[in-house]
């Protein structure tokens, strides 16, 4: 009698682009499946090579050399693929969909969805591709339980008042040794200027905004477990009442998390002119550090006590303690010294960065916290209040893959996943908002040990 032979499952051709610190756990994750053929495309071969050499024994992955402005090589790369992850910076996405539709290709990023992106939403439909978006940690898990935790409420008749979201990507407080508290695991540069971006939520009903250039100083205490946190508004909160259909809240507030002390210490070095980020003609190499901080924040002469008297005046600190701190920490990052100064692309900004970049990068076997608190003031039908509180918190491994890498990595590479076995398949720009694209990430999610505690108040 003759035995049928095994179908072998059907190859799915990945293309990844983008080798960063967060595809790493992505590609992983998606290495355990068989079937799943990877080709990890970045500007470089080299870089390429090497993430590939990296990823566990038995991953079916290959390296491309591609410069995703030139449209035919991007065309070209996208249509030999069932699906596409782009952790290239969001600026490109909207090019990669536009390949992705004369292919029908799907597409999954970790970032919002932009204005450009949205455009392409009939677009993408028409060509029947999933663009699955935001499937990170802040976006993405973010979601998650959210979606959850309001469709819960709702199920029950209560009404949802207050929507918290409070989130941290922060080094372990062992390795939170430095004048600031944090530390860089990639450039700086974007890091700083999410700083200046202004800010937007509702409380008591009304739209708030916060300028730019005031955001540092609008930070407030707030304590989670045993940390204790300062909170800044991120970016814009307000289409979130309607992204989570919860059009009864009079609060809704999307908020970073950093530790206390640090939003002083920036608010300092805005109001010294070292966030500028327009080209200073006067600042070449040969410069000395105090020669440029003299310049930057207009004191008389370059010495130390000069500097000190200019800045007190420009930063008007609450006390002699924040004086002494901050002062203490400038000099820490070797603004008062005579070394010279490596100027970068004309900007105080970018020339800080490369200062930054060196003093507050992790060392061999630091590691990372991630932490993020949802906070649900619940009003139920009896007119009982509830909070409802759910709370991940994460540590990276040392010497191992950090917080941040898997709690964007992992969720992108399980919404990937699903859209390639057609678990999430509406077609269009998507975000997870929705019960249908929430609970099966979310339930992966929790199968790999990343879930939200949950409690009530």
């Amino acid at each position: 009698m003759a035995t049928s032979t095994p179908t072998a499952p059907k190859t799915k051709k990945i293309l990844l682009l983008g080798s960063g610190f967060v595809a790493g756990p992505c590609a992983d994750y998606l290495a355990r499946d068989p079937a799943n053929v990877l080709t990890v495309a970045c500007r470089t071969h080299a870089s390429a090579s090497a993430f590939c050499a990296a990823l566990p024994a038995g991953a079916s992955a290959t390296a491309l050399a591609l410069d995703v402005s030139d449209t035919a090589a991007l065309e070209a790369a996208v249509a030999a693929h069932d699906l596409v992850i782009s952790l290239i910076p969001y600026t490109y996405h909207a090019a990669v969909v536009e390949a992705a539709i004369k292919s029908k290709t799907h597409v999954v990023t970790t970032s919002y969805i932009s204005p450009a992106m949205r455009a392409l939403d009939d677009r993408a439909r028409a060509a029947g591709i999933v663009v699955l978006n935001e499937a990170g940690l802040d976006p993405g898990i973010d979601h998650l339980w959210a979606v959850k935790v309001i469709d819960e409420v709702h199920a029950k008749g209560g009404k949802v008042k207050q929507f918290l979201l409070h989130c941290g990507a922060l080094p372990a407080p062992e390795c939170s040794d430095n004048p600031l508290g944090y530390r860089f695991s990639w450039s700086p540069r974007g890091g700083l200027l999410a700083l200046l971006n202004p800010a937007h939520y509702i409380s008591g009903g009304a739209v708030k905004h916060v300028p730019g250039p005031e955001l540092m100083t609008s930070a407030t205490p707030l304590a989670i477990g045993a940390f204790a946190f300062e909170m800044f508004p991120n970016r814009d909160s307000v289409p979130f009442r309607e992204f989570y259909r919860i059009p009864e809240a009079e609060t809704v507030l999307r908020g970073t998390l950093r530790y206390v002390g640090f939003t002083a210490f920036m608010a300092a070095l805005v109001k010294l002119g070292w966030l500028a980020m327009d080209v200073k003609e006067w600042l070449a190499n040969g410069l000395e550090w105090r020669e440029v901080m003299q310049r930057a924040c207009g004191a008389s002469a370059s010495d130390e006590a000069t500097l000190i008297v200019q800045i007190k005046q420009l930063c008007a600190f609450p006390s002699e303690y924040e004086s002494t701190r901050i002062i203490d920490g400038l000099r820490w990052m070797g603004l008062f010294s005579a070394e010279k100064v490596a100027v970068r692309n004309g900007t105080l900004l970018d020339t800080l960065c490369g200062r930054l970049e060196v003093l507050m990068k992790y060392e061999p076997g630091q590691r990372d916290l991630v932490i993020m608190q949802q906070k649900y003031v619940v009003e139920w039908q009896d007119g009982r209040e509830e909070t409802i509180v759910t709370t991940l918190e994460a540590y990276g491994k040392p010497n191992g893959p950090s917080a941040m890498a898997l709690t964007v990595g992992l969720p992108c590479g399980i919404a990937t996943q699903l859209v390639l076995d057609g678990v999430i398949n509406t077609p269009g720009i998507l975000a997870p908002y929705s019960k249908e694209i929430c609970d099966p990430i979310r339930a992966k999610l929790e199968s790999e040990g990343l879930g939200m505690t949950q409690e009530i108040l």
